[in-house]
């Protein structure tokens, strides 16, 4: 007889936007609601790249998740930093996020050369602070990350004691890297598990699945469903859920991000289910994250049943992935 029901304990999304004010109290707690913490991304505007702007947005998170059972793990906007300015921060943040200037939404202060940021990384590397990174170079958008790849070599060799976080990866050679590099990891998201290019741009664009790095090819989403699905011990789920308000989606000039926190589970089981791998779900969504990123996020289970449910056409002025699809699974109890 065929499961109907499913548990996850302590789920962890490894890479979300939140945003603030409205659009901050719209989302947080539909992930909150589900996951149990979760690292949440610094480019704001202005970027959350210093003391203050890091307690308040820690603050402000904070009491839009509460009473929920979730742990936020705060992220630092990459620029050079002195000793002391890390010294202080180093128990406050889960790792510091490097974005190439302009490769991405409010990128535009990101980092131009990285001979700039070489000390921060010594001192990072020297102080136990993860690296993550948005993985991109400024080539033809379908080759932007593979152009970055060598960056990422360069950075693990050169910093063999910095864990350096490959943040939603895209392709096949990016996957590849898991293997050759014991300081590197990686997030990966739902969109990319599911689709490419063709889903996005084959017939009538579709905006709502937009999103940097783009949707490659299908070679490339198989290997990294592959990697997913085997629970490889150094990638973890990271949804890379970015919230834009309709208006900013279904425009000229079309915000990069696709909406997924609501229904990144429920898909998940179902994805999971579908290729015989609903054993190591567990894995991908929480126990390499624990061991990699060395956190202890609070007690959470989570519980699916497959009785069906409709995913929502929008949540406010939110549109989510596959909206007014149906879903196998639903969440049917959290405790």
């Amino acid at each position: 007889m065929p499961n109907t029901t499913f548990s996850l304990h302590s789920p962890l999304d490894m890479h979300i936007h939140f945003r603030e004010g409205a659009m901050l109290r719209r989302v947080a707690p539909l992930s909150a609601e589900t996951f149990a913490g979760g690292v949440i991304m610094p480019n704001l505007v202005p970027p959350v790249d210093n003391q203050v702007r890091l307690d308040r947005y820690d603050r402000e998170v904070r009491e839009v998740v509460e009473p929920l059972a979730f742990e936020p793990y705060m992220t630092l906007f990459m620029r050079p930093y002195t000793e002391s300015e890390l010294a202080s921060m180093k128990d406050r943040i889960i790792g510091v996020k490097l974005y190439p200037e302009g490769v991405t939404t409010h990128s535009e202060q990101g980092v131009g050369d990285l001979g700039d940021v070489e000390d921060t990384l010594d001192l990072m590397q020297d102080l136990g602070i993860r690296l993550m990174v948005h993985g991109e170079s400024t080539d033809f958008v379908m080759d932007r990350e593979r152009a970055f790849l060598p960056v990422y070599e360069n950075l693990a060799r050169r910093f063999p004691r910095l864990h350096i976080v490959m943040e939603h990866i895209t392709t096949r050679e990016a996957a590849a890297l898991l293997d050759r590099h014991e300081n590197l990891s990686a997030t990966v998201t739902l969109q990319h598990l599911l689709i490419t290019l063709d889903d996005v741009a084959g017939g009538l664009l579709n905006p709502h699945l937009f999103c940097k790095p783009i949707a490659k090819r299908p070679e490339d989403r198989d290997a990294l469903l592959a990697l997913a699905l085997d629970a490889h011990p150094g990638l973890v789920f990271g949804s890379d859920s970015a919230p834009h308000p309709v208006d900013k989606k279904e425009c000229a000039g079309c915000a990069a991000g696709v909406f997924t926190a609501p229904i990144a589970l429920q898909m998940l089981v179902g994805l999971f289910e579908e290729h015989g791998a609903l054993d190591r779900l567990q894995a991908f969504v929480s126990d390499n994250a624990k061991r990699i990123y060395d956190v202890d996020p609070p007690a959470k289970t989570v519980v699916f049943a497959k009785t069906g449910a409709a995913i929502p056409e929008r949540y406010g002025d939110v549109v989510p992935m596959y909206a007014g699809r149906d879903l196998e699974w639903k969440v049917a109890e959290v405790r």
